[in-house]
């Protein structure tokens, strides 16, 4: 009875604050908004987050001011604590200023061989850096349109035959897919895609599972359509009062998928699927498209680590080099959406520039010297991967705090502050805080994980007081929401707040 009471106290709160955004000029608006004390402040957070449903867990807080350096609220500020997303501020906020808001990844098409007429007489090579942007992402959801626009640029140049092999190049990457400590059992899931300097569609393949009525049998579609993924249909059509439920597997090593569950007459359902093997994959369709282009292709479409290297000419020709969107563009990916695949990829590319190769741990290792600059020791942490879907990273909500101050007072704080979700209006804060002072206000990052829930960001008091913060929740076992409703309920009393 005491936890739903204490739920029932939060939600009660929870109201309160709404009703006031509504009526914030109305004479019996809650008292505290006339003014309160960092005091008092601190002890209502205290009460909230001595919810009886974190007895179990831990709760890592930091709230400072941006204006006087002044904690609004401290817990456990030094503790180290699963990020989960939260540490994408690290890749992006690093990747900003190493790289840079207007840098470009590059890809550069090459030939292996000669011209004779219009033909190639030899391999087409694609030598990749790292862009993670070769998908729809960037072009209204047409996820063939750099390859379109390359084999365009290939015909201009007057190619449209080639006698040899489509070879992907991704030697600047190690081929290590997977970060450290990553869970095998989500290899198939698209939020674990696996990293590489040649890409294609996020590394997953778009699958629409739906009902054939005339025949009453359950079809699997895929984009792209293509013959190096193999799909198994073990998907069974229930009554309409039944449950659709559609999952993935794909066979450790392989391209064999997977597909079961159940589906209604009625439904559509839309999932992904991680490849095996990105580059391969990438050159598979690649050739696809070049071949619709009317460019025939005689060979094969091959990874750069199947073929004798012997076999190539000391310097292949170049034909032209591919540039990503700016920098400032692709860390919105990241930061509004959490996408994991885009997050790996940059921490790569920062150990490829900075260190001469593409590796999670070089990137790492480049990293640190930016944060020592920020003031954070890089050994008072963990770091093993991008995008903190690793549960070996830890870092304290002081550090983020400290990298947020940084940042704040930065050059490249705008590009920065413009990639954060919004409350209320995108990003992963899209539908929380809608109509409260938050909304349009605060801006922050968010992470889940199994038992972690965080959130770190900006948000302007009253007194249009930058505040910076960093929540984090560790080692719960209730559902999320209700750990994701005390941080709202924390941001919204920071939004709501006006000094006496």
């Amino acid at each position: 009875m005491k936890v739903k009471y204490n739920l029932l106290f939060l939600f009660f709160i929870f109201s309160v604050l709404l009703f006031a955004q509504e009526n914030i000029n109305d004479t019996l608006s809650v008292p505290k908004y006339s003014g309160t004390t960092i005091k008092d402040f601190w002890k209502e957070l205290d009460d909230i987050f001595n919810d009886p449903n974190f007895d179990n867990a831990n709760w890592g807080v930091v709230i400072q001011s941006l204006e006087t350096g002044e904690y609004f609220y401290r817990r456990n500020a030094n503790k180290l604590f699963i990020p989960a997303s939260d540490l994408k501020l690290f890749t992006t906020s690093a990747a900003l200023i190493l790289l840079g808001p207007e840098y470009n990844f590059s890809t550069n098409i090459l030939m292996n061989g000669k011209m004779d007429g219009s033909v190639l007489d030899g391999d087409l090579i694609v030598r990749g850096r790292g862009d993670p942007t070769i998908s729809g992402r960037f072009y209204n959801d047409d996820k063939y349109k750099v390859f379109k626009d390359w084999a365009d640029s290939i015909s201009k140049i007057g190619i449209d035959e080639i006698t040899g092999n489509i070879i992907g190049d991704d030697d600047h990457f190690d081929n290590l897919g997977l970060g450290k400590g990553w869970a095998w059992d989500d290899a198939s899931y698209w939020f674990s895609a696996p990293s590489g300097a040649i890409s294609f569609n996020d590394n997953v393949v778009d699958i629409v599972v739906k009902v054939n009525n005339e025949k009453n049998i359950p079809v699997i579609i895929t984009s792209p359509s293509t013959k190096y993924i193999v799909f198994i249909n073990n998907v069974s059509v229930v009554p309409d009062d039944s449950t659709t439920t559609i999952n993935v597997y794909r066979q450790s090593g392989t391209n064999i998928v997977d597909v079961f569950g159940t589906i209604r007459k009625q439904d559509s359902v839309k999932t992904y699927v991680t490849v095996n093997n990105p580059t391969q994959y990438s050159m598979v369709v690649l050739k696809s498209v070049l071949q619709k282009k009317d460019i025939s292709v005689d060979g094969f479409a091959m990874d750069i680590d199947d073929i004798s290297k012997s076999s190539f000419i000391k310097n292949p020709k170049n034909l032209f080099t591919y540039y990503s969107p700016p920098l400032k563009e692709i860390i919105k990916v990241i930061n509004k959406n959490s996408e994991n695949f885009y997050s790996e990829q940059l921490l790569k590319t920062i150990g490829l520039e900075e260190e001469g190769f593409g590796s999670a741990d070089n990137g790492v290792k480049a990293e640190d010297m930016v944060f020592r600059e920020m003031g954070i020791l890089p050994e008072g942490m963990n770091i093993v991967d991008g995008s903190g879907l690793s549960r070996l990273n830890l870092v304290s909500p002081h550090q983020i705090v400290t990298l947020l101050n940084y940042m704040f007072k930065s050059k490249y704080f705008i590009p920065f502050f413009n990639s954060l979700p919004i409350a209320g209006v995108d990003g992963t804060l899209g539908k929380r805080m809608k109509k409260t002072k938050a909304e349009n206000n605060l801006r922050a990052k968010t992470g889940t994980h199994i038992g972690v829930s965080s959130i770190s960001g900006y948000v302007y008091t009253l007194d249009n007081e930058p505040v910076s913060f960093s929540i984090i929740a560790n080692n719960y076992n209730v559902p999320v929401k209700i750990a994701e409703n005390i941080e709202d309920l924390v941001c919204l009393r920071l939004a709501n707040f006006k000094r006496k």
